[in-house]
């Protein structure tokens, strides 16, 4: 996916202003940026969502293939968890007994054997969040977006998720955007991260490549030599852009 110059507003007031990036086949791209600077916005015209003023987004893949996960899961609280699996199955024509076992085989992969029949409302959030995963992954994505989905969740249950998120991305070989809060969690996770300006007008500032290698762990990723660095120049970066100083020209950071 290339997002080409992207400008973007809301009721004629500018937001987001001539963005690029990009996303390879098989890469993980995080988005950063203070509060208010269009991370979501430029994500939701990545989606479909949203149309730009000004520039292009521009899939080398089919609208199908585009996988889209939220902050909120998005489960029906009258199906049970291998009902909602398997209701995007349906819809894209597959029979009733091989989407049901294909629901069964993703919420297997995600530790969540023995769960199918449970409705939501019986679920931890942990577990509605991997339900709402193998809703989106048993689609066989091969671009999936993100929206903070992992914000709800405490610490260690985050953890466990997003490790089985990133096992899972690097043996489908997934491309992910993921827009999020957490400067660890997105050198932790990505193999580029993009840094937006403040808004309003926000543009890309800064991007960084992470060369922490994969198969990625994610404490491990931790004790990597460029990882202490890498986040305190982010943080730095970020900081100085709240505070109005950072600069408005794209800079490769490494």
């Amino acid at each position: 996916m290339r997002v080409n110059n992207v400008s973007l507003s809301y009721g004629g007031e500018p937001v987001l202003e001539g963005a690029s990036l990009q996303v390879g086949s098989g890469q993980f791209v995080s988005l950063v940026g203070p509060s208010g600077s269009g991370k979501s916005s430029l994500l939701r015209a990545a989606m479909g969502l949203q149309k730009p003023f000004a520039g292009t987004v521009d899939l080398e893949l089919p609208r199908s293939e585009v996988g889209i996960l939220f902050q909120d899961d998005a489960l029906l609280p009258w199906r049970t968890a291998r009902q909602n699996v398997s209701l995007g199955l349906r819809f894209r024509g597959m029979g009733k007994r091989q989407a049901l076992k294909k629901a069964d085989e993703w919420l297997a992969r995600l530790g969540l054997e023995g769960f199918e029949d449970r409705y939501p409302r019986r679920l931890s959030g942990g577990q509605r969040k991997r339900v709402a995963l193998a809703q989106v992954l048993a689609l066989e994505p091969k671009l999936l977006l993100m929206d903070e989905p992992f914000a709800s969740l405490d610490a260690i249950v985050r953890t466990k998720v997003i490790q089985d998120v990133v096992h899972l991305v690097e043996k489908e070989k997934i491309a992910v955007l993921l827009v999020t809060h957490d400067l660890e969690e997105a050198i932790s996770l990505s193999d580029v991260v993009y840094l937006l300006s403040q808004g309003p007008r926000a543009k890309i500032s800064q991007h960084y490549s992470i060369p922490i290698p994969r198969p990625r762990d994610l404490v491990r990723a931790r004790l990597h030599p460029a990882y202490a660095p890498l986040l305190e120049k982010l943080w730095n970066d970020l900081s100085r852009e709240v505070e109005g100083t950072g600069s408005a020209d794209t800079k490769a950071a490494a």
